[in-house]
């Protein structure tokens, strides 16, 4: 059994740490012990995640135990999430897409710990930053934004501060974006 990438991304997530490499299942077995108590083994992982062909069936104490680190009362709970889809079209209260916009209006976000960032419309999914506190991202930076999706992170295809591109620039890495608001 080899769990989804719908889990794989939720264990990354929770652990900050990327899983790509078989040695990434050491950093997770580590984490997942830190925070239950119960240790999986970095090679029952490596099993799980794909990195090492067997056919074998882990432990139904095994799979509880990843659920119970992912936030969920038991592995039925999380598969069934997994199984009904983990994808669905966005609320209006959760998203705000830049071609919704009108040239002008303000977007606010925050994101932990303590972030707030407010970027001013310019058109064809280009901002400005016009308040910042707490973010890396300063006043008068020139970003590109295709949405906001509240719960996600922000993903910033472009950072254009005092005619330099800064690159990409990815806000609430962890717990993605905590308020979400536009401003008229």
């Amino acid at each position: 059994m080899t769990l989804s990438p719908y889990i794989r991304e939720l264990l990354s997530k929770r652990c900050a740490h990327p899983i790509h490499n078989p040695s990434d299942c050491e950093f997770l077995s580590l984490d997942i012990q830190s925070k239950t108590g119960i240790r999986i083994g970095a090679t029952t992982l490596k099993r799980l995640l794909g990195f090492v062909s067997d056919e074998r069936q882990p432990h139904a104490s095994t799979l509880d135990l990843i659920a119970n680190y992912l936030g969920y009362t038991d592995w039925q709970q999380l598969d069934l999430e997994d199984k009904k889809g983990n994808s669905g079209f966005d609320t209006l209260d959760e998203e705000i897409r830049s071609a919704d916009l009108q040239v002008g209006n303000q977007v606010d976000i925050q994101y932990s710990p303590e972030r707030i960032v407010v970027f001013k419309y310019l058109g064809d999914s280009r901002f400005q930053v016009v308040n910042s506190l707490n973010s890396k991202l300063r006043m008068g930076d020139y970003v590109c934004i295709q949405n906001f999706i509240l719960h996600h992170p922000l993903f910033i295809s472009s950072v254009i501060r005092e005619g330099h591109d800064l690159g990409r620039f990815t806000a609430g890495r962890i717990s993605g974006l905590s308020s979400l608001k536009v401003l008229k």
